[in-house]
């Protein structure tokens, strides 16, 4: 195969679509990536050594084995003593979905009741070690922040302080556009993102806009519970898909017997077990999707946050139109009180949901957003990340050190490649709830795995309860040294109820 003639084809296309230029061996890995999903390279194909490939090129062997290790992390190749052999990947070519259409009917959108979700839980409550889902906000470039929003602030025009345009403000949007393509591998253009204020936001969008009431949508089991809220505030018929080391497991009868019209999941770090969906289901998702005309709601839950390596190409970016709804928020990665998300629609919603964005949702906060978009093209949001990522790597280690100190064998850490939480099982013969009542007396929050469980249908359906019994551990805002306190402590709680 002409390598050369591959990469500068796609450099083309890339600098067409993209307006960036790629470095050597991005240019590699993605090109490959490409002509592999396409079908130009098949299955059982030897590449050509990174000695060789590197000498042939023109570039630094480390290009090579860079773009290869991401391949093999991916599952496009498996790394053999014969070499680098592409794997089997059914091409995910774009095809027409026979009902895969967003709901025209606005008027009736739009009386559709909207139910309050329930009210959370009162916080008289001190315990907030090792909680999850706030990033380490000590951590902040806060003076940075305040400078972009001064600054924003200073070019306000008078004629912005209205409503505005209620997808937000265009240069977030242009900005949101071209990060999510050179990060996530996300194929989209600014008129297709829509801000707003969170995930959960969004996912009332969704749950309202592309699905009916009593439709029936599959979400993760153990999974999301502000999704699961969601989806039935909507009135929806939920549906857990079980989730095992490779990602939510949908078996083939399921999509004949029982076809959603909505499918959420966590793909890139499950929430709450930390798994990575595997590319083969990847796939296999968008096929069935498009065969029975379901909408695929990607919440790229943590993704910028991997440890071990970079982050994973999102669903929506494996093959052109294909029928998923890319959520993501800066509630993590930056300080969750800022309330900036965003949605990204398939081309072919991008009407339709232009339309209800306009009568459901007020766009506020121009200041916040302009320094938002500042953020991010000047390149201090991608290095905020960089030292995150660094950071949260060093507290996770400790923390899992901390367990393995003074918890062996009463806990078990699963495998996590990044975000900013531990899942663990609870090997103790106590009950997760139990525990996690116990220790919120001693300032511990502990969010027991159990909670995000829910039983399934019947038997009928073949759907098996899920039971799993122990923690979500965040460790973002805590110092080795402090991890190692609490395990100290948490182990005390155990004991004692033992």
């Amino acid at each position: 195969m002409d390598y050369a003639l591959m990469m500068a084809a796609y450099e083309r296309k890339a600098r067409a679509s993209a307006s960036r230029r790629l470095t050597q061996q991005d240019l590699l890995y993605e090109s490959l990536r490409r002509a592999i999903l396409d079908g130009d390279i098949v299955c059982g194909t030897r590449l050509a050594s990174s000695r060789t490939l590197a000498e042939e090129l023109g570039i630094a062997r480390n290009s090579v084995l860079y773009a290869y290790e991401r391949l093999v992390e991916e599952g496009f190749v498996a790394a053999t003593r014969h070499g680098s052999i592409v794997n089997h990947v059914k091409p995910a070519a774009a095809q027409p979905a026979a009902r895969a259409e967003p709901r025209d009917d606005t008027a009736r959108l739009l009386s559709r009741r909207v139910r309050e979700l329930p009210p959370r839980r009162a916080s008289g409550d001190a315990a907030t070690a090792l909680r999850p889902g706030t990033p380490a906000l000590d951590a902040f470039p806060l003076a940075q922040w305040r400078t972009a929003v001064e600054r924003a602030l200073r070019e306000v025009d008078a004629s912005e302080l209205g409503y505005g345009d209620s997808a937000g403000l265009p240069a977030l949007r242009h900005a949101i556009a071209q990060y999510v393509r050179v990060s996530r591998g996300v194929r989209c253009q600014p008129d297709q993102v829509f801000i707003t204020d969170g995930t959960q936001t969004s996912l009332d969008l969704c749950a309202r806009f592309f699905a009916d009431a009593g439709e029936r949508v599959w979400i993760e089991n153990p999974g999301y519970t502000g999704a699961r809220v969601t989806m039935q505030a909507a009135g929806l018929t939920l549906v857990p898909v079980p989730v095992d080391a490779a990602g939510m497991a949908a078996r083939e009868e399921d999509w004949r017997v029982a076809p959603p019209r909505l499918v959420y999941l966590t793909p890139s770090h499950q929430y709450p077990l930390g798994c990575v969906l595997s590319l083969e289901r990847r796939l296999a998702l968008i096929e069935h999707a498009r065969a029975c005309g379901a909408w695929i709601i990607e919440d790229d839950y943590d993704s910028e946050l991997r440890h071990d390596g970079p982050p994973l190409p999102s669903i929506q970016g494996l093959a052109d139109d294909t029928p998923v709804i890319y959520l993501g928020t800066f509630s993590k990665t930056l300080f969750p009180a800022l309330r900036i998300g965003f949605m990204v629609v398939p081309r072919q919603a991008v009407a339709q949901v232009a339309t209800a964005h306009r009568t459901l949702m007020r766009q506020g906060r121009v200041a916040e957003q302009a320094a938002l978009a500042d953020f991010i093209e000047s390149g201090r949001y991608a290095r905020h990340l960089r030292r995150m990522r660094k950071l949260y790597e060093t507290r996770r280690d400790g923390l899992v050190a901390a367990i393995e100190k003074h918890l062996a064998g009463l806990i078990t850490v699963s495998a996590d490649a990044g975000g900013m939480h531990l899942s663990v099982r609870l090997d103790a013969p106590l009950a997760d709830v139990d525990v996690s009542e116990a220790a919120r007396a001693h300032g511990l929050a502990l969010s027991p795995l159990s909670a995000f469980c829910l039983d399934g249908p019947d038997g009928r359906d073949g759907w098996e309860p899920v039971r799993y019994n122990g923690f979500l551990l965040g460790y973002a805002e805590a110092t080795p040294e402090a991890s190692d306190a609490l395990m100290e402590t948490l182990a005390g709680v155990l004991r004692a109820m033992l």
